[in-house]
């Protein structure tokens, strides 16, 4: 994939979500939530300030990270499905 984001927006795909509830029952596609963590699979250059200068990017490629439940466009490439989100739509990093 040859894919680079502008500005402050930052793509990112989603991770499985998980297909046995605590109690062991199997949960059929249809009833899961989409999740809500993803990877980062590319970042933009970042924001435009009123300088001139360009703000740093909070995420890096490969980071984990958490965003809001109805945040981004979904986009498919290549056959895969990614999500586009602004940097602001990011809630958390998920450092192991």
């Amino acid at each position: 994939m040859n894919l680079k984001p502008l500005n402050d927006r930052i793509l990112v795909q989603r991770t499985e979500g998980m297909d046995q509830s605590k109690g062991g029952i199997i949960i059929p596609d249809s009833a899961k939530e989409k999740p809500m963590e993803a990877v980062v699979a590319a970042v933009g250059s970042g924001k435009l300030l009123k300088d001139g200068s360009r703000g740093a990017m909070p995420v890096a490629d490969g980071d984990r990270v958490l965003f809001g439940k109805y945040s981004g466009d979904e986009v498919k490439i290549d056959g895969q499905d990614y999500l586009i989100l602004r940097a602001d739509d990011v809630l958390a990093v998920i450092e192991d």
